[in-house]
Order: C-alpha cells, then sequence, then structure tokens
C-alpha cells in the first residue's frame, strides 16, 4: 500500500485491515516504546483515562481475560477488552461491554486514529508497527466509549510490549508455574501488593460436569461453591480464580461479591478456539494450544472431561514453535495425526511437520494433507469409521489444534459448513 493509499481514510473494514497489515507484523519487534508512548501522546493519553487490569503470561490470557470482563460486567461496570491474537477476525481485539467492534466501528477507530499514526511514522526511526496501531485504536476507543475499566492483554509480553504504555491497577501473571522468587522482587520494588494462585487464592474443589465442570474458588476474600463454568480442564479452573481473585483486587472497597453474581457470570463465560466443541457427529473440538504447555492442559483436560476413542489429531503450527514438544504432548492421547498448515506465510509446511510426525507418532500414525479443509474431512473420515485402529464406528472424534490461526480458520470452516447444511 502506497503512502498516498494510506493517507486516505478506510471506507471499509477491508481496506482498514489492508492498512493495518501492511504495517510491521506483530511478530517483528523492535525493542522500544517510543513510538508508542509518542503516538498516544498525540491521542491524548486515552489509556490514562480509565483503570487497566493488564494480563501477561505465556498461556491462558483470553480465558482469564474474557472472564474477568464478564464478571465486571455482572457488576454492572462498562468494560473494554483488548485482545491478541484474534480467532476468526480482526475486530476480535477490541471489544466494548463483551461485544467485539462491528466493521463499522472498526473502521471509525482506525480512521479516528489514522491521521497520527503517519505522524509518528516520520518522527521515528521506525514506523509504527501493527500491533502498536491496533493498541492504539484499543485505547482511544476504551476512552471514546468511555468504559468503567479496561481489560488488556500483552501482545508478545516482554518490556518492550507497547500495551505496557498504561499504568495497570491490577497486573495478572499467567501461567501460575512464574518463577514466584523473582516475580515477588519486582514486585517489592514497585510497592506492588502480591497475591499467588494457590497460596492466597486457588482452586479449592473441582469436578466434571456435562457442559464444562463444577469449581469451588477460593477468592482473596471469601469462598464461591457450586460455581459452574461452561469450559473444560484444570487449567481452566485455575484461570478462572486468577480471574476472581483479579476483579477482588480490583474492587477497592474490599466487599465480598455476592455469590448469586460470581455464579451468573461464571456461567456465562466463553472462549472461542479453546476445548470448543463447534460439530456433532463426529465431534470437532477446536483448541488454540501452541506450544507443550499448552499442549499438556488440552491433553489433561481431554482426558478429564471426554472418552473419545479413537481421538484423530489435526495439527498445524507456525515454523517458530516448538512442534516436536506439542506433538510429544499429544501423542499418548491420539491415534492418529493428519499433518497440515494454516494460510499464512508462518505456517510450518505440513510436509515439514509431518518429518517431526512420524519421529513421534511413527509412519503408521501419521497423513499429510496440506489443505485445512481437506485435513479436517480426512480426520472426520477415520474418526467416524475407527480405521486408525479399529474402533467401533461412531466412537471417534476430531481435534483441531496447533495454533490459534489453526483454530481460527478452522473455526470459520466448520461453522460454515454447517449454516449451509
Amino acid at each position: 500500500m502506497t503512502d498516498d493509499q494510506q493517507a486516505r481514510p478506510a471506507e471499509t473494514f477491508a481496506e482498514a485491515e489492508d492498512a493495518l497489515l501492511s504495517r510491521w507484523p506483530e511478530t517483528k519487534l523492535e525493542p522500544s516504546l517510543d513510538r508508542i508512548r509518542a503516538f498516544t501522546e498525540l491521542l491524548g493519553d486515552p489509556q490514562a483515562a480509565y483503570p487497566v487490569i493488564h494480563l501477561t503470561g505465556t498461556n491462558g490470557k483470553t480465558s482469564t481475560s474474557r472472564m474477568i470482563d464478564t464478571l465486571l460486567r455482572a457488576l454492572d461496570l462498562r468494560t473494554g477488552r483488548f485482545t491478541s491474537p484474534h480467532v476468526e477476525r480482526m475486530t476480535e481485539r477490541i471489544s466494548v461491554d463483551g461485544e467485539p467492534l462491528t466493521d463499522e466501528e472498526f473502521v471509525a477507530a482506525f480512521n479516528d486514529v489514522a491521521p497520527y499514526t503517519h505522524l509518528v511514522d516520520s518522527s521515528e526511526d521506525h514506523p509504527l508497527s501493527f500491533f502498536e496501531t491496533v493498541v492504539g485504536m484499543a485505547y482511544a476507543k476504551f476512552a471514546e466509549a468511555p468504559v468503567d475499566v479496561a481489560v488488556v492483554e500483552v501482545g508478545m509480553g516482554g518490556a518492550w510490549d507497547a500495551t505496557n504504555v498504561a499504568d495497570a491497577a491490577v497486573a495478572v501473571v499467567l501461567p501460575i508455574s512464574v518463577d514466584h522468587a523473582t516475580y515477588l522482587g519486582r514486585a517489592t520494588e514497585v510497592g506492588a501488593t502480591v497475591a499467588r494462585e494457590g497460596m492466597e487464592f486457588g482452586v479449592a474443589a473441582r469436578s466434571p460436569a456435562v457442559g464444562g465442570q463444577v469449581v469451588s474458588l477460593q477468592g482473596l476474600r471469601a469462598r464461591y461453591d457450586d460455581v459452574f463454568l461452561p469450559l473444560y480442564g484444570a487449567h481452566q479452573a485455575q484461570n478462572a480464580a486468577t480471574a476472581l481473585a483479579a476483579v477482588e483486587a480490583f474492587l477497592s472497597g474490599g466487599e465480598v461479591l455476592d455469590d448469586e453474581v460470581v455464579r451468573a457470570a461464571f456461567a456465562e463465560v466463553t472462549s472461542p478456539g479453546r476445548l470448543e466443541i463447534v460439530r456433532r457427529s463426529p465431534t470437532i473440538v477446536l483448541d488454540a494450544a501452541h506450544n507443550p504447555h499448552g499442549a499438556e492442559a488440552t491433553a489433561a483436560a481431554l482426558d478429564d472431561s471426554f472418552v473419545f476413542s479413537p481421538l484423530v489429531g489435526v495439527i498445524g503450527v507456525m515454523s517458530d514453535k516448538d512442534a516436536e514438544g506439542l506433538l510429544a504432548a499429544f501423542e499418548p492421547h491420539l491415534a492418529h495425526v493428519v499433518c497440515t498448515q494454516n494460510s499464512t506465510d508462518r505456517a510450518m509446511p505440513a510436509e515439514t511437520l509431518a518429518v517431526t510426525a512420524r519421529e513421534v507418532f511413527g509412519d503408521h500414525r501419521v497423513t499429510v494433507e496440506p489443505r485445512l479443509a481437506d485435513a479436517i474431512d480426512q480426520a472426520a473420515a477415520l474418526a467416524e469409521a475407527g480405521e486408525a485402529v479399529g474402533e467401533s464406528i461412531g466412537s471417534g472424534a476430531v481435534l483441531v489444534t496447533g495454533s490459534v490461526v489453526t483454530a481460527g480458520e478452522a473455526r470459520t470452516l466448520v461453522r460454515g459448513r454447517g449454516r449451509q447444511a
């Protein structure tokens, strides 16, 4: 896209999306907050107009942020939520009151900040990146709404993450395996109060249930029993405990939350692409696990909550991820794996993934199908017929996983077919 094209206001979502994607990709980092600070200063520092709950960590940010958002709205607070990456559409990254921006709202948010992007581009050594621009859009939109509180996920994390121009009222660190001693040292430096999962708050009890699980959560101020969570796995119960503690910490009055409000809020939580069932006969489950830690949590949840035999995997990963570690985590749980790839340039070629998969699974348990749609069809046929391990017809299921993009593209494919049926 030329400078002249970028200077013109976007008229459609496609034009706004194209203008954003023409910038540095969010995977390309230049260690500096200078650009985003210059950008938000030009916008009037919108991120200072509301308190922020800031989430960082390797896994669990999106599910936890959605839980925090839902619970805050149950308390009659207007919320903004910034998340990355998106599952299906870029509009998902910016939500107000739990709803992603419409295409028209997204275009308006882009056009509101676009003139300032060019001022920053011309004054800094490097132009604003895609991620920095969307962060500015989100912060400006939240101030315009206005919201009572913003729930913000980091992108790549670290000191140079563009979301760090906001001064958080509550910081949430995920996953819980973070080095406590190091974190406590950092917290002491800035005078922060620390609450740790498993000590000040946590999961008191949990049991699988139809459509999710029933949990007892020990918060910072009270225990909440018989809470239905429509998500699967112990890791989601831990995310729920973290979300509850974050909201309690945010509320400065020290009040105990109403039991019924907590139950009602968690019962409404959704997290697309996180062990999400999108089809039956055969069952197709989507999960955004993209590293060994995430794959282990997903595998444990599958054993905990489902009885699938055979379970056939459709796996497509990004080239910069630990494919061997992810495959090894799933190997005991998958009867067969279909290696595929998503549509992005960062995708690991299916044939390359298959080389590693054969080392982990053995030749007879690996099939290669580069087109994701065909890979899902092939896996569904194996699951229905039980051909992978000779099981009875109709007993199997398909797990599509390996990256957020793979899960998102599969979601679009499968749900689109359902609407056409």
